[in-house]
């Protein structure tokens, strides 16, 4: 199976520190953290490949290439969402999408073929399973949150790590608290899951290593 994971690209706001960056010769300001750990839950034999709008163009070879194209973006993105998915339809190839934007505006993308949301830890094994055994359901949810001391190490491998300003790690999920401007108690709820130490120190070592 051949997947190729796309992350849209920032419209030019204080989202995409698009001018800024070009003060020290870099193409992004972070890393699609979300998409390579995405990655690390797909099957080990899969071929994996990740355009980050951001920092390279999205290819025709690499969409035709694809068995699935797998989304991920925040609302911020819907722009180049949009364009990614004409493509996709343009070149047929299938479409696995995910994250902030679709888990809360699901109803919005009719033209997506598989709708993974709320945590991947959850639902994308259930969608897996189904792909294998021949039954793909368009939507998955769930309402559990995951348990992120299991949740496996990004897939670093995938990226350019020099166009990248920044690589954050993730540490938690969930808030306790209510902000109106905030959608992290929708997406993740109001309990605050960690990962371990030793979880967090060896994300570190082998994003050092990279």
């Amino acid at each position: 199976m051949n997947i190729l994971l796309v992350y849209p690209q920032y419209p030019d706001t204080y989202w995409s520190f698009k001018h800024a960056l070009k003060f020290i010769s870099k193409k992004a300001s972070i890393i699609p953290l979300g998409l390579i750990t995405v990655a690390s839950l797909l099957p080990e034999n899969w071929k994996k490949r990740l355009t980050d709008i951001n920092v390279s163009k999205l290819r025709d070879e690499d969409i035709k290439w694809a068995d699935f194209v797998f989304i991920s973006a925040m609302s911020v993105q819907l722009a180049s969402v949009k364009q990614v998915i004409e493509r996709c339809i343009q070149l047929e190839t299938k479409m696995v999408a995910g994250g902030p934007l679709f888990t809360e505006e699901y109803e919005q993308f009719p033209e997506i073929d598989h709708l993974v949301l709320n945590e991947a830890e959850i639902t994308l094994p259930v969608f897996l399973e189904d792909l294998g055994n021949g039954k793909p359901q368009r939507i998955y949810q769930s309402d559990k949150f995951a348990d992120i001391t299991k949740s496996p190490l990004p897939d670093y491998s995938l990226l350019k790590l020099n166009k990248y300003a920044t690589a954050g790690i993730q540490y938690s999920r969930g808030c306790p608290f209510d902000c109106e401007f905030c959608d992290i108690t929708a997406l993740f709820g109001r309990q605050v899951r960690t990962k371990t130490s030793a979880q967090i120190i060896a994300e570190l070592d082998h994003l050092r290593q990279k």
